[in-house]
């Protein structure tokens, strides 16, 4: 079967290995890492204010005697989280628009591509900066809502054009002849038959949106406190990078690390997707 092959070319490609490896690795840190520490996130220590990284306190303590090991855990818990959210959320709303839009062409076709074309010219960044400090309650699921909606179009765009051609097929055309309604032929022939397209695009929206959330989050328009995220650690730490390293590199670091596996992942995936690839 082809999902075999796929498979055991993802396993003889070494980038993709690693790739996986280290985001075992990271999940695991993330999820089962806090168990291991002698501190929760929320807990504060005060008599430990901006302290080194000790016996006591591996990565050392945040100016407000925060544990650094446990906060940086869970602001990852919470890029991790918002990350397969989005990705999971963008490529599926991609994969129905672009495949709607294709098959059903027409004035379908032109309200949903003028739709797409009103997005992508939009200025997201603006927007969801303006717009997520005001949803102070539950903030973060609208946030993922938010970096999710202007995370679709481009891909949107590929599978319409894919979708032309797929409703062609003769395996398409049988289905119309048996009188199947369309929006059943979209989601059990169509979609399924940009699987590869879509796997790739949700691997890479993970990174995308990871770094998104980062960025937002590091000028404050993310994860509002007291909750915590990779940026918002990120633009902690910055302020006393020199002084204080520790408040910087960790949650840097995870952040470098976790991205660059999602995409050493991705770009596996898609030369395993590949007929026309050698690996």
């Amino acid at each position: 079967m082809r999902s075999k092959v796929v498979f055991r070319r993802l396993l003889r490609n070494k980038q993709a290995r690693y790739g996986f490896i280290a985001l075992l690795l990271l999940v695991a840190l993330a999820y089962v890492g806090p168990y291991f520490g002698a501190y929760d996130w929320q807990e504060k220590d005060f008599m430990a204010f901006m302290s080194a990284p000790d016996a006591d306190h591996w990565w050392g303590t945040t100016s407000i005697g925060q544990d650094m090991y446990a906060v940086t855990l869970r602001g990852m818990q919470k890029s991790i989280i918002i990350g397969l959210l989005v990705a999971v959320i963008s490529t599926g709303v991609a994969a129905i628009v672009g495949a709607f839009a294709g098959y059903f062409g027409g004035w379908v076709d032109k309200v949903l591509m003028w739709g797409v074309d009103l997005l992508l010219v939009l200025p997201s960044f603006l927007i969801i900066a303006i717009i997520s400090p005001k949803l102070r309650d539950g903030t973060w699921w609208w946030f993922v809502v938010l970096l999710a909606a202007f995370s679709w179009m481009i891909t949107s765009r590929v599978v319409r054009s894919m979708t032309l051609s797929l409703r062609e097929r003769e395996y398409v055309l049988a289905a119309v002849y048996m009188g199947i309604p369309r929006w059943k032929i979209i989601l059990r022939h169509i979609v399924p038959n940009l699987a590869s397209l879509l796997i790739i695009d949700a691997t890479l929206n993970v990174s995308g949106a990871i770094i998104g959330e980062a960025a937002l989050s590091f000028f404050g328009f993310g994860i509002q406190p007291p909750d915590v995220s990779l940026g918002t650690l990120i633009a902690e730490g910055s302020r006393n990078a020199t002084g204080y390293p520790w408040l910087f590199a960790f949650p840097a670091g995870l952040l470098v690390a976790l991205v660059l596996s999602v995409n050493l992942i991705g770009d596996g995936l898609r030369d395993a997707l590949d007929p026309g690839s050698n690996s």
